[in-house]
């Protein structure tokens, strides 16, 4: 199913499905589900960089879309299987502040992220089309697994944006 078969577009959540192509989730999530060795090496180049105080850095970043990777994911499993408890939102500050990825490499961070997306991938997979429609409430919204699928890759979309759009420009980076 594609981006357009979403019912009704979710408020919140729309900010990131908007950013994804229309084409199939499973397509979406496979298309992104690697990088290239080009943005890589940028990556590592910035290293624990900031672009401004109380900024994550890139590390920072990737383990934040881990962890609303795994999230997502979970919600859509619990919609896709006709869970209907209300499921709240998440504070991704607090989340992230407990993370420590100052232990981490990117490396590290990258294959974990990669292994999630392939997880997940199978999960889609494995849901018909009337699971991917089921309706669910998260964060006070309703939203379905189709359109949690695309939540994940317009979030990821996002992030690499801001990472190419605030960090790599290194007149503002602040080593932490």
């Amino acid at each position: 199913m594609k981006k357009s078969d979403i019912s009704v577009m979710p408020q919140f959540f729309d900010r990131y499905i908007n950013l994804a192509e229309d084409i199939d989730l499973i397509e979406a999530l496979q298309k992104h589900a690697s990088f290239s060795e080009e943005e890589i090496t940028a990556w590592k180049e910035i290293g624990d960089y900031i672009y401004a105080p109380n900024k994550w850095t890139v590390k920072d970043i990737f383990q934040h879309i881990i962890d609303n990777e795994r999230i997502q994911a979970y919600r859509a499993l619990r919609f896709a299987r006709n869970d209907k408890t209300a499921l709240p939102g998440y504070d991704e500050e607090l989340l992230a502040a407990n993370a420590d990825t100052s232990k981490r490499t990117l490396e590290d961070l990258l294959k974990e992220f990669t292994s999630v997306r392939l997880s997940n991938i199978r999960m889609f997979k494995s849901f018909d089309e009337v699971a991917l429609q089921r309706e669910g409430i998260c964060y006070n919204t309703t939203i379905t697994p189709l359109a949690l699928g695309f939540v994940l890759v317009g979030h990821q979309i996002h992030h690499l944006r801001v990472i190419n759009e605030r960090y790599l420009n290194r007149d503002y980076m602040t080593k932490i």
